[in-house]
């Protein structure tokens, strides 16, 4: 820290103790436990080659979302096409591949015979389609083209995605050989077929989430997450463990557009990290906040990960159904680990930021038109006037005209003044910053649409052999007449498939093989839906694959089972959300009327705070077992809905907090 200057906020942010990560240790963080950003290193004309290659890709999809009209297969054929020709240039065969400018020929071979696969049925789709299906199954060549594609996606998703929803896909079709399958068979079904490769997930990824995908990259250049982390800093910095809470409501924020923990987890917690540390949380502490908070972002509407395009595909119901149901749940998770950090820092004993240190509130106003984009794209996409592919486009033209404005309001100079607590510099916009942009949309799109595509082929295994009616019949029959014994085990199957597996993939196949046993169990649907999809996406953060939760010790430089722990404890409310609206789908506004909405949603957050209390081990001091029992189980019994257990969940906080009140009485 300079000594000249010790109360300059940049200095104060761009130097930190050795305790925590360096810009370097952040993309080494990256590299380990995010495979996107394992790339080649391309650099003067095969660069800008492979930039155009990416950005041409952008346009592309935003015209065949709004204007061509090719057939479905065609759309997805070519959309994969291009997808694997894209990967290729951009993910080398292993890791920590940085030689400049090389592209072996064995993966030139890989790559031209993959995109071959799938453009070979683009233009002989008409031709396919009216075959008969025995011409199909007995000729080679198209069985040779299927498996083709097939093992090239496959390899693609171990470059870009990583093994584990690799392995889930191999023992699925393992499972289908097992089942008397023939590989011609088996390959018709995944690459030609309604339920393979060409199945929803693919199809709602080309038509819907590759636009948003494209939104978002538009969004970061405006400078938003800027924006967003010196809002939070503004409101809550000053307080009590003001860096955690700053990392609670900036993650939530910035989630909202991002389809990555891991890359959340990094992007926030290079800034918040070491500004909770240098505040007085442990290293574990302060990476579990914000892996905590940063997984918590694929829930928040109005993105949620893409997942929520799915959602609406599968259920059949309007996107704009599916982010207003949202918004409760993920307040309530997001409530859960504010209050959680802010008992530990009053534990602690800790301090906020020095208020001279933030940004102020009224100064940050003149800039909320950064919001603009986003204020459309909810505005359009809930007043269902226009589709989702054209709200995104509008959107990503408003985001365009917002980052002009930025050469105008000189929001880019106070962007750069404050780079040290925002954690970015924002430049002026230009036409190069289009291009970047579309070039990052590109490039994002690749790992969705790879771990779609292996989503796909799980979802078509699981549909050829009729697995999810065995997985239904068996966890229907072990649970018996036992709501919540059957809860409690398809929680456990979404954990364990969602480890180490993207959000959207995730979602797909919790879609298909557990979101089927809740309804068949009468919970309603759509909170079946997002039961699963809720339990998938804390995968993130539960050990022993809590890939989220590894990046953020990697910054703080703590024990990362530890930490992964920790963040478990700290995201409890997405571990209880789920059973209150699958037992009472009023949280999510089914069935129900304004009034019960609002009595639910309190009795939640009290319950909120008493577990997060009795968890922590404080609430005015510290707590002793039978408090902490108190506390937890009184919260419980108020997130479980119901007016008896309500009045005892109340009955029990009350009776622990005045333990807690006569203890402090008597101490003082």
């Amino acid at each position: 820290m300079s000594q000249n200057k010790p109360n300059d906020p940049k200095l104060e942010a761009e130097v930190f103790d050795a305790s925590t990560g360096s810009a370097a240790d952040v993309e080494a963080v990256m590299r380990k436990f995010d495979r996107e950003s394992n790339t080649r290193v391309w650099e003067g004309k095969p660069k800008l080659v492979v930039s155009c290659i990416l950005a041409a890709f952008s346009l592309f999809c935003i015209y065949v979302t709004l204007f061509a009209n090719f057939l479905e297969q065609v759309r997805m054929t070519s959309f994969m096409g291009l997808v694997i020709l894209m990967g290729f240039l951009t993910y080398p065969a292993k890791k920590g591949h940085v030689k400049v400018n090389s592209l072996p020929w064995y993966d030139i071979v890989i790559m031209l015979l993959g995109s071959a696969a799938f453009f070979f049925y683009t233009f002989n789709a008409k031709a396919i389609l009216n075959m008969r299906l025995k011409e199909l199954l007995t000729n080679p060549l198209y069985t040779t083209v299927a498996v083709v594609g097939i093992l090239v996606l496959a390899e693609l998703c171990r470059r870009s995605v990583g093994l584990p929803i690799l392995c889930v896909a191999i023992f699925f079709i393992a499972y289908t050989f097992f089942n008397g399958k023939t590989l011609s068979r088996t390959a018709y079904e995944m690459f030609y077929g309604d339920n393979g490769i060409l199945g929803t997930p693919v199809s709602v990824c080309s038509k819907y989430i590759v636009v948003f995908i494209i939104f978002g990259a538009f969004l970061e250049k405006t400078g938003v997450s800027s924006f967003f982390i010196n809002l939070a800093n503004s409101l809550t910095g000053r307080f009590a463990g003001g860096p955690a809470k700053v990392a609670v409501i900036s993650s939530a924020l910035c989630g909202m557009v991002s389809g990555s923990s891991v890359g959340n987890t990094v992007t926030t917690g290079s800034v918040t990290i070491p500004m909770m540390k240098k505040t007085g949380y442990r290293s574990e502490f302060a990476g579990a906040v914000e892996a905590a908070a940063s997984t918590g972002g694929q829930i928040m509407p109005p993105i949620m990960g893409a997942a929520a395009f799915l959602m609406a595909d599968y259920l059949g119901v309007p996107y704009s159904n599916i982010i207003v149901r949202a918004i409760v749940p993920a307040i309530l998770y997001f409530l859960g680990i504010f209050i959680a950090v802010h008992l530990e820092a009053k534990k602690l004993g800790l301090k906020g930021i020095d208020p001279a240190m933030l940004p102020r509130f009224k100064s940050l106003l003149k800039d909320t038109y950064l919001l603009l984009p986003l204020i459309v794209l909810i505005w359009l996409v809930c007043s269902n006037t226009r589709t989702m592919q054209f709200s995104a486009a509008v959107a990503i033209v408003v985001a365009i005209a917002v980052g002009f404005l930025n050469n105008f309001t000189g929001y880019y100079k106070r962007a750069a003044a404050n780079s040290g607590a925002a954690g970015e510099i924002v430049h002026r916009f230009t036409a190069r910053t289009i291009f970047d942009a579309l070039e990052a949309g590109g490039r994002s799109c690749v790992t969705v649409a790879v771990a779609c595509g292996i989503a796909g082929v799980i979802c078509g295994c699981i549909t050829v052999t009729g697995l999810a009616n065995r997985l239904i019949s068996a966890i229907v029959g072990v649970s018996g007449n036992s709501m919540l014994l059957g809860l409690f085990l398809t929680m456990l199957c979404c954990i364990v498939l969602g480890m180490g597996v993207p959000t959207t993939a995730t979602y797909c196949i919790m879609a298909s093989t557990c979101a089927p046993i809740l309804i068949q169990m009468g919970v309603p649907a759509i909170a079946a839906h997002f039961f699963v999809f809720y339990y998938g996406i804390v995968a993130d953060i539960t050990p022993p694959v809590a890939l989220a939760a590894y990046a953020g010790a990697a910054i703080a430089k703590g024990k990362p089972m530890a930490t992964g722990v920790t963040a478990t404890r700290l995201a409890i409310g997405a571990f209880i959300i789920p059973f209150v609206f699958a037992a009472s789908p009023a949280l999510l506004f089914i069935d129900t009327v304004w009034y019960e909405v609002i009595l639910i949603t309190l009795t939640a957050t009290l319950g909120m705070i008493g577990v997060a209390a009795g968890l922590s081990g404080y609430f005015m001091l510290n707590m002793n077992l039978l408090e902490r029992a108190l506390m937890i189980a009184g919260g419980l019994a108020l997130i479980v809905p119901g007016t008896l257990t309500d009045f005892i969940g109340l009955a029990l906080i009350a009776l622990g907090v005045l333990v807690q009140y006569l203890r402090k009485r008597k101490a003082a």
